[in-house]
């Protein structure tokens, strides 16, 4: 019994510790430059896992949580977010993205593993970020996060990617069923027309949201800097004929693995070239952020925050593979709730302290 209270004593000490730098107002936090935002992916976990993953991140002080528009992913996250609110009193947004069009960001990778040649090597297990790919099998869809790392590693050419984006039909019904607190749409040029349907959409649900969010970059798109400020404008001023409040997520290296120096150092290159030819609004980084992103910006400036995503899941994968083991919540393992949340609080203290 000592052992255990113990054990209860260190996790709500070092819980409390990270929640007292955390900024009460996800608002606040992007007036000062200390926003972050866990993106917790497509759905790159097991339900059990993402509701830990949003718990430990919210208990390190993130100010959002963004997770694929799916009733079961929501509950799952939500769950993670009751607990901590009940515990500490403090509670992130959370954000559901969509996509005006096909994207990236919304895709799985598939193969059948009947046609894998029975001496293959496997190298698309290799070089999957997410363990998505075991020894043997197939992928698991609900690991998979559509980086597409997996496709030029088969030799063979096995791999396909499917597309998983809500469709427009399903949107309204969906969000009204799931009324997160605010709402992310990725783009890309040329889709003005499918932006407008999709806040059309969202609008007729009449959902009081904190912010929308928008997400585009460079990668993938054959844009300048110019062309995407050009982009975020006609976006801008159909958000503005509905009193929407934007917030711009600048996609630095999308779907990179976020890891190394490089990646980092293209979020911020893009913050750059944008920054004084953005419209209105909040800048905040994304696609290639890592404990490295804020080594690149100046004390005394910035951007309003940054998203994490591929890192700041790996981070946790050996305390939430464990608890899978055992067959316990990781809220339920004192022990490693503790070494989860300062691994957590390691990468977002910085931004918190800006």
């Amino acid at each position: 019994m000592a052992a255990d209270a113990n054990s209860s004593w260190g996790l709500r000490f070092i819980t409390l510790v990270a929640l007292k730098q955390s900024p009460v107002s996800g608002d606040l936090a992007l007036a000062r430059g200390g926003w972050v935002k866990l993106i917790c992916g497509a759905s790159n976990q097991d339900l059990p896992a993402i509701s830990d993953l949003c718990a430990v991140y919210a208990a390190a002080g993130v100010h959002c949580v963004d997770v694929a528009a799916d009733e079961a992913v929501v509950r799952a996250a939500r769950q993670g977010l009751d607990w901590v609110q009940s515990q500490w009193g403090y509670r992130p947004w959370l954000m559901v993205s969509v996509s005006d069009g096909q994207d990236a960001h919304f895709r799985k990778a598939w193969f059948d593993p009947q046609r894998c040649p029975s001496d293959c090597r496997r190298p698309c297990q290799r070089v999957c970020p997410a363990d998505a790919i075991a020894g043997e099998g197939g992928i698991h869809a609900s690991r998979c996060y559509g980086c597409g790392r997996c496709l030029p590693a088969c030799p063979l050419g096995l791999i396909d990617l499917e597309d998983r984006r809500l469709g427009l039909d399903d949107l309204a019904p969906m969000l009204a069923e799931l009324r997160p607190d605010a709402v992310e749409i990725h783009t890309a040029p040329g889709r003005a027309e499918a932006f407008q349907s999709t806040i059309a959409a969202l609008m007729d649900v009449q959902l009081p949201l904190q912010r929308l969010a928008v997400s585009c970059g460079l990668e993938g798109h054959g844009l300048t800097v110019h062309s995407l400020a050009r982009e975020l404008w006609q976006r801008h001023d159909c958000l503005r004929r509905y009193g929407q409040r934007p917030l711009w997520q600048l996609d630095g290296r999308p779907m990179s693995g976020d890891v190394g120096a490089g990646t980092a150092r293209a979020a911020v290159a893009l913050w750059h070239g944008v920054r004084h030819l953005a419209p209105p609004g909040p800048l905040q980084l994304a696609g290639g952020t890592n404990d490295h992103t804020i080594l690149h910006l100046p004390e005394n400036d910035g951007p309003a925050g940054v998203a994490f995503g591929g890192m700041a899941r790996r981070l946790l994968q050996p305390w939430l593979q464990e608890a899978q083991a055992r067959e316990i919540s990781l809220r339920d393992w004192p022990e490693g709730w503790c070494a989860a949340v300062a691994k957590a609080q390691k990468l977002v203290r910085p931004w918190l302290s800006r």
